[in-house]
């Protein structure tokens, strides 16, 4: 009988409703769940999670990748991980200066908020762009 051993690798998929963002074969994969963050390594035991707003990670030999992921799903299984985001992007495409301008904005909203009405939706522009500079910044250092 032939020995199953772990898998030593990943396949990331990342899907978007523009297409497919990324599809390689990786070391390990840091996502933005719901809850918090989660890592998974090659092996891993099978799971779903919502995801929340923030930076996905990606291990790959000596190197990493860094993009944004806002909103969707993620299915771990032992040796794949496939996310379908609502929102993701490259940390290469990120124009910073559009974000800085949709930081200012957007804490220009919230400021202005002076009840529950309109705080989500401000908070929500906030968190995208804090998130695009970070991973915008993360790549370009």
């Amino acid at each position: 009988m032939a020995e199953t051993g772990l898998p030593t690798k990943l396949l990331l998929e990342i899907v978007t409703p523009e297409g497919l963002l990324l599809r390689e074969s990786v070391d390990q994969v840091i996502a933005p769940g719901s809850e918090g963050y989660f890592g998974v390594l090659p092996g891993h035991t099978p799971f779903l999670s919502t995801l929340g707003a923030g930076q996905i990670t990606v291990f790959t030999g000596g190197s990493k990748e860094y993009l944004t992921c806002f909103w969707g799903f993620c299915e771990v299984l032992p040796d794949r991980v496939n996310i379908l985001a609502e929102l993701g992007e490259r940390a290469e495409t990120i124009d910073a200066a559009r974000a800085e301008r949709a930081k200012a904005r957007a804490e220009a909203a919230l400021k202005a908020v002076t009840d529950e009405a309109g705080y989500e939706e401000a908070h929500a522009a906030y968190i995208k762009a804090v998130t695009r500079l970070a991973v915008a910044h993360r790549h370009r250092a």
